[in-house]
């Protein structure tokens, strides 16, 4: 059965090898000696590039040659596509949620959070395939590193929210639940042409939503 998002939090905080840090393997769960990490992380961006070139169906011999390790190499971290497909997704939405106090620092929390969903939303119509193969891996084997990925996106989402009703910008009756169902949605509409031009318009119009009549009691 999916973890609740509170059983997620408390998993993260423990110690727990599940969990998504420097010094382990969130898809594995195994701790990593330094040169093992090296060769993890060229895997993963290596990946990140080639999925984002090619799609997510390209032959994994291609993300060993770009990562300049050996195929074995590859599967000894990931042994399936499966795998390697979640670990790069929860690299990459890792550091789109690591990125939002900077945002915070640098705009109004309105703009930063318009700022932050469209690059979210550039990240998945920039992958082809990677939101469909990332939900089917969800279905299949209940990940926690991808749903532990999801509660960084809650917490960035609740933290750009929070300062926004602070600041006077935003309702003060509007959830993360509201607006995450929202973003997913926008996300999984791109992929035709015009639709990341339309996604991020619609991201405007969230927002614009977001402050009418604030604030809300």
């Amino acid at each position: 059965m999916p973890r609740t998002p509170e059983d997620l939090r408390s998993t993260s905080d423990s110690s727990d090898p599940v969990s998504v840090s420097d010094t382990s393997d969130p898809v594995g769960g195994r701790r990593l000696r330094a040169d093992a990490r090296a060769k993890r992380e060229a895997v993963l961006a290596a990946a990140v590039e080639v999925f984002a070139e090619r799609g997510v169906d390209i032959a994994l011999d291609e993300v060993a040659r770009r990562a300049k390790v050996g195929i074995a190499t590859l599967y000894r971290h990931f042994p399936t596509r499966e795998a390697l497909i979640t670990g790069a997704y929860v690299r990459e939405i890792g550091a789109l949620c690591d990125g939002v106090e900077e945002l915070l620092g640098e705009m109004a929390p309105d703009e930063a959070l318009i700022s932050w969903m469209q690059r979210f939303i550039g990240y998945v119509s920039g992958r082809p395939g990677m939101a469909q193969a990332v939900k089917a891996v969800v279905v299949a084997t209940d990940s926690t590193a991808v749903q532990l990925s999801h509660v960084k996106v809650y917490a960035a989402l609740e933290a750009m929210l929070e300062a926004g009703i602070e600041a006077g910008l935003f309702r003060s009756d509007i959830t993360v639940d509201d607006v995450a169902g929202a973003l997913s949605g926008f996300s999984l509409s791109v992929g035709s042409p015009g639709s990341k031009e339309r996604a991020d318009r619609l991201v405007r119009l969230l927002v614009d939503g977001l402050r009418y009549g604030a604030p809300t009691t």
